[in-house]
């Protein structure tokens, strides 16, 4: 298995290398040269299987020889081992057509942990076997940042940096994060929003001249991206596209998906398991007011505006990194096509697809968008009739599967990409009381902090990791 750039110029590489390499040299990301495929026999076959089995079966060949098997089977035992529920992602039934999957019985109460407690894993094995030093450099809008923490903390030869809107992620989220306190952690709260803490990552994956003397104890130093934009992440979150819809009769009986997303990279892993053969009927964009992506799909209208804070922090989001995977696909896999479109926007800020193209793109996506206070209607309503207490982007989630469903035959799966508790503002302005904290995180709001505060400023960033290193 080899991996493309989505903008034509960087090397193919290998998943290892990929892993390690985050963003191309060409400023694209990487994507599979081909998908694997599995036939109706095949998906028939995956019923059944324990959550960790299927992964394993899902995820192999895209790692191909990059791991052995034995030894990928472990981590992918010891991954999902550590979550809460016995299923791993259990579905929740709401109504005679809609289903909530729930993806946050992980160890931070939220989706990120399917593929960062993974990804920490293979990061250790690999930096390990290369007598390599990894520096984690992250953004977070909210969950990527503990659920990164988590999962690399233990590595060896690691040091993680992770930088996050100050004053712009809930409590809890923050804590999260903060009070993990150890030598190699490093958590950064940037005078901006998440697109400013993305831009600055990028860059640097641009230009790492900076690492030039960093102190690794003599060993080779390189620069490794946990956001969404490598691959690894989006690999393991196919997995889970798989079981909800084998729970639910796949491969008889097609599934269609509404996913809350603000950077494009939970969607595209469903995106990727249409083309691995998973019947999935329809693939459905919510967001919130920061609506980018609902504006595309709408209207052809990829147009940077400015960036609202809202009650669903991880979607406040204005520039949709992964979706440039999308616009690969929808140009033909053209890297030079794609990297003159990606350029214009870039420079000006907005984007249009000729009308063939994004009808393409029509044909499996569907969208629509929530504000706090249609997201806060959702959440009182579906407690009222169902008893279920839904986070707010597991909520604008599920105003788009009964929004964009209803005329749909195919069950729809809303993934509830976090726990309410980490949102109690929210379920408080849906007029609920707040969950309680879980037991592991009962004293989490008396525990110690540990965080910097800098200025929006990408040498601020950078003196800050060479300095403290």
């Amino acid at each position: 298995m080899k991996y493309i750039s989505t903008r034509g110029q960087a090397p193919a590489l290998s998943f290892e290398d990929v892993l390690l390499t985050g963003l191309a040299s060409d400023g694209g990301l990487y994507v599979p040269e081909f998908l694997p495929r599995f036939s109706a026999s095949d998906i028939k076959a995956m019923r059944g299987l324990p959550y960790t089995d299927l992964a394993l079966r899902i995820i192999q060949p895209f790692v191909a020889d990059a791991v052995d098997h034995d030894t990928l089977k472990n981590m992918v035992d010891e991954t999902y081992g550590e979550f809460n529920h016995a299923a791993v992602a259990p579905l929740v039934q709401l109504d005679h057509n809609n289903y909530v999957m729930e993806l946050f019985h992980g160890p931070t109460l939220a989706f990120k942990d399917f593929a960062l407690q993974l990804l920490g894993r293979l990061l250790g094995h690999i930096l390990k076997r290369r007598n390599e030093h990894g520096v984690v450099l992250g953004a977070t809008s909210g969950d990527t940042g503990s659920a990164a923490i988590e999962g690399c903390r233990h590595c060896d030869n690691v040091d993680i940096y992770i930088m996050h809107p100050h004053q712009r992620v809930s409590d809890v989220q923050r804590r999260q994060m903060t009070t993990l306190i150890s030598d190699n952690i490093h958590n950064l709260a940037i005078e901006g929003n998440f697109d400013d803490c993305q831009a600055m990552v990028k860059a640097s994956f641009a230009d790492q001249s900076f690492l030039d003397g960093y102190p690794a104890n003599g060993l080779k130093t390189r620069l490794i991206a946990v956001n969404s934009i490598n691959w690894a992440r989006i690999m393991a979150q196919i997995v889970y596209y798989f079981h909800a819809a084998l729970t639910l009769g796949a491969p008889a009986r097609p599934v269609s998906f509404s996913v809350p997303t603000g950077n494009f990279g939970d969607i595209f892993a469903g995106y990727i398991a249409k083309g691995m053969g998973l019947p999935i009927d329809r693939l459905i964009v919510a967001t919130n007011q920061n609506d980018i992506l609902h504006r595309f799909f709408a209207a052809n209208d990829y147009r940077k505006e400015t960036l609202h804070h809202s009650l669903s922090p991880s979607m406040d989001i204005m520039v949709s990194s992964n979706f440039e995977r999308l616009l690969f696909d929808l140009h033909g896999r053209d890297g030079a096509a794609l990297a003159e479109v990606m350029q214009h926007f870039e420079t000006n800020g907005e984007l249009k697809l000729d009308d063939a193209n994004w009808q393409q793109a029509l044909e499996l996506f569907d969208s629509t968008r929530a504000d706090d206070e249609t997201i806060c209607a959702t959440i009182s309503q579906v407690w009222q009739d169902s008893g279920y207490l839904a986070d707010p982007h597991t909520a604008a989630g599920i105003y788009a599967a009964k929004k964009c469903g209803a005329k749909l035959t195919s069950p729809v799966v809303t993934l509830a990409t976090a726990h309410p508790v980490k949102f109690p503002q929210a379920i408080v302005k849906a007029d609920l009381k707040a969950p309680d904290l879980p037991p592991h995180l009962a004293d989490l709001h008396q525990r110690d902090e540990k965080y910097t505060v800098l200025d929006n400023d990408l040498q601020a960033v950078q003196n800050y990791l060479t300095n403290r290193s």
